[in-house]
């Protein structure tokens, strides 16, 4: 086939269907933009888990005057003698135990109020109810069960807490938003899928007359389809160069920009995703694109332009 008579009959298709070339365009740019998002999403999941697990300690709660219906509390407030034995038993667990502090009362009511400084009950809740802590970091945050079995139940000691749990639930949380991105951009593919079998339908209606006399000719079903590929395939990956150009912006001056800014605190170290993820996906969309426009394409001329 020569390419100047693929380049005219594609230009011939694109002129007589723009609108539906253009529909196309806009389907796929929509489709692949919650598809990566979906993905940007995991991606941020997985570098989130990676900074928190890093940070997140276990808490060994000391028993207050209050919580005598605590068993290990039975004598009210931890001793001295109690609060040294702990801190002999973490030394004793140097393999597992990375470094370990110790909060008082006064810091850890200091924490509080700052906390829940807009709390309206916050004057109701007495300093001596706030409890004292030894907030343990791991060496491996996986063996907190090690840990607590160590310290749950023992004397002065009022509960043991993983705050890698509350890290969890929120992990669960942003999992669910890249799934719905995700499913929402299943839904869009589907609409992909109809919209380019419609407009390879309505193209090889309004080509029929041209169609027909090249079957008479003698010409192959490799070139009379041809150009009704190469037209959905160009609408489908300027529909991805467009979305991949959301994408970057998003993650450009959204999340590397005003999020980082916004969250990084003095420190400036905060665990975003960057344009490098971006580019990460970017075969992903790009090959899944075309992918959807050959076996779509494909599918619709065997069933609207038979040879």
């Amino acid at each position: 086939m020569r390419l100047g008579f693929l380049f005219g009959e594609v230009g011939n298709g694109l002129r007589r269907n723009t609108s539906m070339f253009v529909a196309v365009v806009l389907v796929t740019m929509v489709s692949l933009f919650f598809l990566g998002s979906g993905l940007l999403a995991q991606r941020q999941v997985d570098t989130l888990k990676g900074y928190w697990y890093d940070k997140v300690q276990v808490s060994i709660f000391l028993c207050t005057p209050d919580s005598t219906d605590v068993a290990s509390c039975a004598g009210g407030g931890v001793t001295d003698a109690q609060r040294e034995q702990l801190t002999g038993d973490l030394d004793r667990l140097e393999g597992l135990v990375e470094d370990y502090w110790f909060e008082s009362n006064e810091e850890a009511y200091d924490r509080f109020r700052e906390q829940f400084r807009n709390s309206p009950v916050l004057d109701s809740i007495p300093q001596e109810s706030i409890p004292e802590s030894f907030r343990v970091q791991l060496t491996d945050p996986t063996k907190y069960e090690v840990v607590a079995s160590a310290f749950e139940g023992a004397p002065g000691v009022e509960s043991v807490e993983d705050q890698r749990e509350v890290v969890d639930r929120l992990f669960t949380f942003l999992n669910a938003v890249s799934l719905s991105a995700v499913g929402l951009a299943a839904a869009m593919v589907l609409c992909a899928v109809l919209l380019i079998s419609t407009t390879i339908r309505l193209t090889a209606w309004s080509r029929r007359r041209e169609t027909n006399i090249m079957r008479l000719v003698g010409a192959s079903a490799f070139t009379i389809h041809v150009p009704f590929l190469v037209e959905t395939v160009l609408a489908t990956l300027l529909g991805a160069l467009l979305s991949i150009g959301l994408l970057w912006a998003m993650v450009e001056y959204g999340i590397s920009g005003f999020l980082t800014d916004l969250l990084a605190g003095q420190t400036g170290m905060i665990g975003l995703i960057g344009p490098r993820d971006l580019w990460v996906i970017t075969p992903i969309l790009v090959g899944g694109a075309v992918l959807l426009a050959v076996v779509t394409s494909w599918l619709a001329l065997r069933r609207h332009v038979r040879v």
